[in-house]
């Protein structure tokens, strides 16, 4: 099934690399117009991308870019941020929260101020976003896409870093709570998180080489995503879901292609939250 994402409008904090990159590039190529909202104006020795090279790399496949530097702790900025976005576009049809911070400790070691960055990124920032874009996505009728995991009260999980944990599944509430909100008002609010550990930095800074060869592309995040925005009526019964899930509702069933490194693809390790199956 083909669309088209002309005219189209996309709101997405971080995404100047790792899967909110991916998102974007996916949804570029069939002609939508995106706002990165990041931080990274410069780019980091560790963390390469900035919301140039993205926006510039939308341009190439075929979207249309707006850069804007916005830092996801500062409501004021969030604010400005989307107020730009409408000013520039004329509206909205896809809200993505991609902006996160992974702080894998304990509670008896996780320092005030790092928790403080984890709600403040993990939790407020997606409820400011929703809220200052109400208006916009009720006109439009649009999706809020929230990278968060489903539910999962295992006690193992919950006992492994719960302030991480804590912030990631208040994500999740607010989304499953926004959409008994807006239902009514025509919108779609989803999230989506990956089954098995993906190839990003932030991975990559906390399980190292290792876990990066064990982990899949981005590009099935991307993949995924795509299919849960632009097949909503087939997604309606729910509000959480996990990639290989979407996926495997639209026929793909081998995810060979997604490994990081082809020789690992049975080796793939599932994700924080999910556990083995």
């Amino acid at each position: 099934m083909t669309h088209s994402w002309q005219g189209k409008t996309i709101f997405m904090t971080g995404g100047s690399l790792g899967i909110g990159r991916e998102i974007a590039l996916k949804f570029a190529a069939h002609g939508a117009q995106i706002a990165i909202a990041a931080k990274s104006e410069t780019a980091h020795p560790r963390l390469p991308g900035t919301i140039h090279s993205v926006a510039q790399e939308i341009e190439a496949a075929g979207g249309k870019a707006l850069a804007i530097a916005c830092d996801a702790r500062e409501e004021s900025q969030l604010q400005a941020a989307i107020a730009k976005t409408l000013d520039t576009f004329g509206g909205l049809d896809l809200l993505v929260n991609n902006a996160g911070y992974l702080g894998v400790t304990p509670l008896a070691v996780t320092e005030t101020k790092k928790y403080d960055l984890m709600h403040a990124l993990n939790t407020r920032a997606p409820l400011i976003t929703m809220r200052e874009s109400l208006a916009a996505l009720k006109a439009s009728k649009g999706t809020v896409l929230n990278l968060c995991p489903p539910l999962n009260m295992d006690a193992g999980w919950l006992g492994a870093f719960i302030p991480y944990t804590s912030t990631k599944y208040g994500m999740t509430l607010l989304s499953m709570g926004f959409q008994e909100e807006t239902r009514n008002a025509g919108i779609a609010v989803k999230t989506l998180w990956p089954a098995t550990l993906i190839a990003t930095a932030a991975v990559g800074m906390v399980a190292g080489e290792q876990g990066l060869s064990v982990s899949r592309k981005p590009a099935i995040m991307a993949d995924a995503a795509w299919e849960l925005v632009t097949r909503r009526e087939q997604f309606a019964s729910r509000v959480s879901w996990l990639d290989e899930d979407v996926l495997r509702d639209v026929g793909i069933t081998d995810f060979v292609q997604y490994a990081n490194v082809p020789e690992n693809a049975g080796m793939i390790q599932r994700d924080f939250y999910i556990g083995t199956y």
